[in-house]
């Protein structure tokens, strides 16, 4: 009987596809990652499913859409019930476990927004558990495992299987502020961690970028490091407990996520003056879209919010130091990248186990003189890396042009392992791609809910976007415009064709493109139990 695969995951965080060496990066170094890519298939036009942390990543571990598996928008928990792809695994014999981020489930001490309105007078209020859809299922698992009251008790409150992970050390949050597992990982190696965390006890400098501060916390203490000891340690637990299983590993980092705290080192590893900005950094787009207007017309009266999840545009000398503090994240990742590779060579897995690297969205870095992200659907939020080494392929190409999306991760893990998938799963393999073969999409679909009412809009922002291999179409729900790039002629979406006559045409085309995608896409699970 053939052995069966193993599977390690390195996931990152809010990393956007040009940011790694073998991706062609002009500054960046990363000489592990990049050897992943060395013997596997680099993914050229790889998108994610929803350009948000939750959303994406709910979709990488269920191989759905965001309409199909419910997390619209961050702040809403993955259902406990929904199957995941590794629950399939698990199912099938294989040991799983997640070293570092989840964010399945909110991890954030902030209230929600979005609310149901207040009742109308002379009407009556719903009882609590008629108010959604569905009612509330007596017993379900918790939901609020990732919130920071949950880890005040200590460590070991984590139920599992979380998800299909039969073991899980979580990080929740960004920068030096991480908690979760992580939290205790750390009281555990400092007598007073709180004393190096966060801008007030951040190390002297002086950059100007937002959202940065020279953290005081050690490199060897840095999430970063956390989850690749967690990594080594869960590999070493196998070889000597269940070696003659086969595993799922995923090691899921933080960084490089604002805010920019890159430790030790890796903080001035990269000089801002050594950065390149983009060569239409002076140019203003033609057509501006009204979100891109609102951002610039807020930093010239200085009222943009700098110091939260959503774009603010910056100058040369913040977009250079961002940069630089991003490609710093970076390299300490690839650090880590590579002591996780040693270890599978050390402990004899590496040739049996395939290898894949991607993460769960991207962030604008100096495009248009903005920074992070937001209902944008520029190709640095929603184009991630994603790569895939399988060392017992009977071919691989260096590159794959073909399109794919989030979900496909899920559905080549699964062909990969011989696994059939659940009703309702949306993922396709990228197995025949990554041999030089033909893809399994010709556009793919990228959905966006919001919670918040932001970049100019009077409601939570809700948009739809196709990307085909020449074009990117948006459309925004209660707007009428939209946006629509040549990517062939246009790569950097400065020219938006929207409302140009003689392309009339081809938006008519992208539309019912996006309209028989949105059909494809609808949920088809449960099976029916009877005929009528």
């Amino acid at each position: 009987m053939e052995e069966k695969t193993n599977f390690l995951m390195i996931v990152t965080d809010q990393h956007r596809v040009d940011y790694l060496g073998c991706y062609g990066h002009p500054l960046l170094n990363t000489p592990h990652i990049n050897s992943i890519a060395d013997r596997g298939t680099r993914f050229d036009k790889f998108y994610v499913t929803n350009p948000v942390c939750m959303p994406n990543r709910s979709s990488m571990i269920t191989g759905r859409m965001t309409t199909s598996h419910g997390v619209r928008h961050n702040g809403l928990a993955l259902c406990p019930f929904s199957n995941t792809f590794v629950e399939l695994l698990r199912d099938a014999g294989y040991r799983t476990s997640l070293a570092g981020k989840s964010h399945l489930q909110p991890f954030s001490r902030f209230p929600a927004v979005l609310k149901r309105p207040e009742p109308r007078p002379g009407f009556h209020e719903p009882s609590q558990a008629l108010q959604d859809a569905l009612k509330p299922v007596p017993g379900a698992p918790k939901v609020d495992q990732e919130l920071p009251t949950a880890w005040e008790n200590g460590p070991d409150f984590l139920e599992v299987p979380f998800y299909g992970f039969e073991q899980a050390s979580i990080a929740t949050s960004h920068g030096d502020r991480v908690g979760g597992h992580y939290k205790h990982w750390l009281r555990e190696r400092h007598p007073d961690p709180e004393s190096l965390i966060g801008p007030e006890n951040a190390l002297a400098h002086d950059y100007v970028c937002p959202q940065a501060w020279r953290t005081a916390v050690p490199e060897g203490l840095y999430p970063t490091t956390f989850v690749a000891d967690t990594a080594l340690f869960y590999l070493q637990q196998h070889m000597q407990t269940t070696p003659g299983d086969p595993f799922f590993l995923m090691a899921s980092f933080p960084d490089p996520h604002h805010p920019f705290t890159p430790p030790g080192k890796y903080w001035d590893m990269y000089d801002p003056d050594d950065v390149e900005l983009p060569e239409d950094w002076d140019e203003t787009p033609e057509n501006l879209p009204p979100p891109l207007q609102w951002l610039y017309d807020r930093a010239k009266s200085g009222a943009e919010n700098r110091s939260g999840q959503f774009a603010f545009s910056v100058n040369e000398r913040e977009a250079r130091e961002a940069i630089a503090l991003t490609c710093g994240m970076i390299s300490m990742i690839d650090d880590a990248v590579g002591r996780i590779l040693d270890e599978l060579d050390r402990l004899g897995l590496t040739e049996n186990t395939v290898v894949i690297f991607t993460s769960d969205h991207g962030d604008l870095m100096g495009d248009h003189r903005l920074m992070l992200k937001g209902p944008l659907h520029y190709d640095g939020v929603i184009r991630v890396p994603m790569i895939w080494a399988d060392p017992r392929a009977e071919s691989q190409v260096q590159v794959s042009k073909e399109l794919a999306s989030t979900i496909d991760i899920a559905g080549s893990i699964l062909e990969r392992a011989r696994i059939e998938p659940y009703t309702g799963f949306q993922g396709q393999s990228l197995l025949a791609a990554a041999e030089g073969g033909a893809g399994p999409r010709e556009s793919v679909l990228i959905e966006d809910d919001s919670q918040r009412q932001v970049l100019g809009f009077d409601q939570p922002v809700r948009c739809r976007t196709v990307v085909t291999r020449t074009h990117r179409l948006t459309l925004y729900h209660g707007a009428s415009w939209g946006e629509m790039y040549n990517l062939e002629n246009d790569p950097r979406e400065r020219n938006n064709l929207w409302s140009s006559p003689e392309h009339s045409k081809v938006k008519c085309h992208l539309l019912e493109e996006l309209a028989r995608l949105q059909m494809e896409m609808a949920d088809r699970s449960p099976l029916p139990t009877a005929l009528a």
